[in-house]
């Protein structure tokens, strides 16, 4: 039996990279700037944040498909269509979805985003608006108005932690990080981002919240197909519980001050940019599976041998979604027939005679069998604080992908028993 090996990001040079630390975030690339405040939504912590770019940008979103769709996700789909290339700012609270909320909900959205674009001398159109917290409940918006206005005082450079700490609901840290990437033509463009989410996570977006930012010149349609080929591999391949939420949105920024000709598809430049964009993604994805409510351990799965690529995600996100599978791992119990049920009820082909399964480097089942294995070595690798699972569908197929997700344990049910108070 051979576990394949993980295979890098194409197109993405390692020498080309120069990791700046997680203190800039959002506010690395030119010529970005933040703030985060306490604005009286939650008791003490900081709960409004505004991301600013003096000059228009190219803007992407990728939003929830949820049927419900919070009012501030409503507002970002008109303000994308009316301006996708001049947006100016994002404009995000957290403690309180704006979900659900009615008339008012709307009227409260679109006057967060007047409200920044007064403060900061822009048409409204051109701010995106985010919420994130308890579905059902009004905005107090005159809290609200005065956060707005204390953030756009506060902005700076050096405001990305700040905002990355305002944005948080469960999440027990902020998720942030920022590195340059040269391009072959000689130029250096730098990427930056900030995510929340620790709970009510799934595939198709979850309740999580993704702020990227790029200095690299590339036009609103081309910056919206990456975005999205980027979130399939990405922030769609995470799960804590199975819940997908009424807020969630990733949300790229391109302003172009890295200079030259805007980077186009089917050039070696724009292929390492999205390179680079998804190892971003990539980084806040698995550190909002790490961050699970309740979660004691990142758990990576990976399917191979699969004929399609889409048939290989969606055994990916079964396997990761399983709460069978995710409590074995939390009592770091090797019961290997729970990966193995979740990849046949997946619907995809799979040999039931040929299927082959790892438990970090622990080889457990070929064949389709159990094949004799040191049950302290497996128990060991459950309890590391990054499990690699690994599943092979024996159909001979090419075609792998990996999801991630978290263990599931008793903590989360009492977060979520007590989410509201």
């Amino acid at each position: 039996m051979h576990r394949p090996a993980a295979s890098p990001l194409p197109g993405l040079a390692s020498a080309d990279e120069t990791l700046t630390g997680l203190a800039w975030g959002v506010t690395f690339p030119e010529p970005f700037e933040a703030a985060g405040v306490h604005c009286g939504i939650k008791h003490k912590r900081p709960d409004l944040a505004v991301i600013h770019s003096p000059v228009d940008c190219s803007a992407a979103a990728v939003l929830t498909r949820n049927r419900v769709k919070a009012a501030p996700l409503r507002v970002t789909q008109e303000h994308l269509l009316a301006a996708p290339g001049r947006i100016r700012a994002i404009v995000v609270n957290s403690g309180n979805a704006n979900a659900c909320t009615g008339p008012r909900g709307m009227a409260d959205a679109r006057a967060m985003a007047e409200v920044c674009a007064g403060e900061l001398g822009v048409d409204p159109e051109q701010v995106l608006v985010a919420s994130t917290g308890v579905i059902g409940v009004p905005l107090p918006m005159e809290r609200v108005r005065a956060g707005i206005q204390q953030a756009c005082q506060r902005l700076s450079r050096a405001g990305g932690p700040d905002a990355a700490i305002a944005i948080m609901t469960t999440d027990r840290r902020p998720k942030a990080l920022a590195f340059t990437l040269g391009l072959g033509d000689g130029r250096v463009v730098r990427v930056g981002g900030m995510a929340k989410g620790s709970g009510m996570i799934h595939p198709d977006m979850a309740t999580m919240l993704a702020f990227l930012t790029t200095d690299a010149p590339v036009e609103p349609r081309h910056l919206q197909r990456l975005l999205r080929e980027v979130t399939e591999r990405t922030f769609n391949m995470i799960t804590v519980d199975g819940d997908t939420s009424t807020n969630d949105m990733a949300i790229l920024l391109a302003s172009g001050q890295a200079g030259g000709e805007p980077l186009a598809p089917g050039t070696e430049d724009f292929a390492r940019l999205q390179a680079g964009i998804e190892r971003l993604a990539s980084y806040l994805a698995k550190e909002i599976a790490r961050d699970g409510e309740g979660a004691t351990r990142l758990v990576e799965v990976r399917v191979t041998g699969a004929r399609t690529q889409a048939e290989a995600r969606t055994c990916a996100r079964a396997i990761a979604g399983s709460n069978l599978v995710k409590t074995a791992i939390h009592g770091a119990d090797p019961n290997w027939g729970r990966i193995a049920a979740a990849a046949g009820y997946s619907g995809v082909e799979m040999d039931p005679d040929g299927f082959s399964v790892w438990l970090g480097d622990v080889p457990v089942a070929a064949g389709g069998q159990e094949v004799p294995f040191d049950e302290a070595a497996a128990r060991s690798a459950l309890t590391a604080p990054e499990v690699r699972l690994t599943i092979d569908l024996g159909t001979g197929g090419r075609h792998e992908a990996i999801a991630w997700t978290c263990d599931m344990s008793e903590e989360y049910v009492r977060i979520n028993a007590s989410y509201r108070s």
